[in-house]
């Protein structure tokens, strides 16, 4: 009877530990993390896009003596390497080929290397300004160069007209070659000339001698021509005077003859 009741009794704990929830049910494992999902790298930024100035020079203009100086004196590296650098840029004002044939050759021909170094370095700004900006700047002078502090600008604005004044040259821009930051080039008329290079005024080139007129020596008579023209006419006129007095004398002789018979 003993046995009995402890077969029921473990049967009974067995449904119980089997019925209970702890055993029923196994636990659920967590999910498995989902995969992240990274957003896109950015695209890398483009590289600075460079003006080649010395590119720029050579098909604008015509700038061929301006240019042909900045590469003899790598000015044009120096100009160069401040055109990359975005921060600040520069501004650069170039003469036409004509501005420096106006001046006599002499003027550029007996600078030293340091001193044609810096004319060049006198043509522009560290710094990049726009035509607009020069309104502004205009009452900020006298403003300094790439050359250093001793060789200033003073510049005038009136009514858009831009005028660049150095000692001995006032010249006006008179077109912009490219104005796009941080790079400026803009054609001038004359050459700057500094008193710290030049203690005078510099000549001009003499001017060029007139081309003689073909047609008007085609057309009008040499003072060759009229003189021989006047000596046929005046042969002419002697030779005719001479034959008349010829003509009356033999006349005269006749005259005189038939006379003289009737006498006798």
């Amino acid at each position: 009877m003993m046995e009995l009741k402890t077969g029921i009794f473990t049967v009974a704990m067995l449904a119980i530990v089997l019925s209970s929830p702890a055993v029923a049910q196994k636990p659920k494992s967590p999910p498995a993390p989902s995969a992240t999902i990274l957003p896109p790298a950015p695209a890398p930024a483009p590289a600075p896009h460079h003006v080649d100035l010395a590119d720029l020079l050579s098909v604008a203009g015509p700038f061929h003596t301006f240019l042909d100086y900045l590469q003899k004196t790598n000015v044009i590296e120096t100009f160069q390497n401040q055109a990359n650098d975005t921060k600040n840029g520069i501004t650069i004002f170039v003469p036409k080929d004509s501005a420096f044939a106006a001046l006599k050759k002499t003027t550029f021909a007996n600078l030293t290397q340091d001193q044609l170094k810096s004319l060049l370095l006198y043509h522009a700004f560290p710094k990049y300004y726009s035509l607009a900006e020069f309104d502004k700047l205009s009452t900020l002078n006298p403003v300094t160069t790439f050359a250093g502090s001793q060789y200033t600008l003073n510049l005038t604005y009136n009514m858009g007209t831009i005028q660049v004044k150095s000692m001995w040259s006032n010249p006006k821009i008179s077109s912009s070659v490219y104005s796009t930051r941080p790079v400026a080039v803009y054609e001038v008329n004359k050459v700057l000339l500094p008193m710290q290079i030049f203690k005078s005024d510099p000549p001009l080139a003499p001017a060029p001698a007139p081309a003689p007129d073909a047609k008007a020596s085609d057309v009008a008579p040499s003072p060759t021509s009229g003189k021989s023209a006047s000596a046929k006419t005046k042969a002419a006129e002697k030779s005719s005077s001479y034959q008349v007095g010829a003509g009356v004398a033999h006349y005269l002789a006749l005259a005189i003859s038939g006379a003289l018979m009737l006498l006798c």
